[in-house]
């Protein structure tokens, strides 16, 4: 395991990806390189109080939100990623277990993936997992900064009914 999960019962949010970037695997932290867009958003659409660092992904807790990957085992871009790295199995497993409020999938590649269908558009999805209301997000990623949107996070907020605590 390249990045511990970071879950509990009873969170507000579980946003999951797809697997640590080099920069994630190379510092320890979830979102850890510096063009991902991933802190500023959180902060930004008011799921955190403040800016977190990288560092700090541990404090998302206090937060009532929780984070994973689908991929466990390997880190890299998405072209990358085997297969075989690809557990959806024990990614619904943990969320079976935890019951999140709200689920996020950080980019249309896990949506897929997690959803099995490749048409799906971002935002709120006709699907839940355990009672748990599904959203599709734009990745943060640097990498996809040219498909960023920050409309669909702020719908996570509002509909998942997030207010901090």
């Amino acid at each position: 395991m390249i990045l511990p999960d970071l879950l509990a019962p009873d969170l507000r949010l579980v946003l999951c990806g797809s697997a640590p970037s080099r920069a994630s695997k190379e510092a320890g932290a979830y979102y850890a390189h510096p063009g991902n867009l991933f802190w500023k958003t959180l902060f930004e659409v008011g799921l955190t109080p403040r800016l977190l660092a990288p560092a700090e992904f541990r404090e998302l807790l206090d937060f009532g939100i929780g984070l994973t990957d689908i991929n466990k085992t390997e880190w890299g871009a998405d072209s990358d990623l085997s297969k075989d790295g690809m557990d959806v199995g024990a990614f619904l497993a943990k969320m079976d277990h935890f019951r999140p409020q709200a689920i996020g999938l950080t980019s249309k590649f896990v949506g897929g993936l997690i959803l099995g269908r490749k048409k799906l558009g971002y935002g709120l999805q006709p699907e839940t997992f355990f009672g748990a209301v599904v959203f599709v997000l734009p990745s943060p990623s640097g990498r996809a900064r040219g498909f960023f949107d920050i409309g669909p996070w702020r719908a996570l907020g509002r509909a998942a009914n997030l207010p901090l605590p």
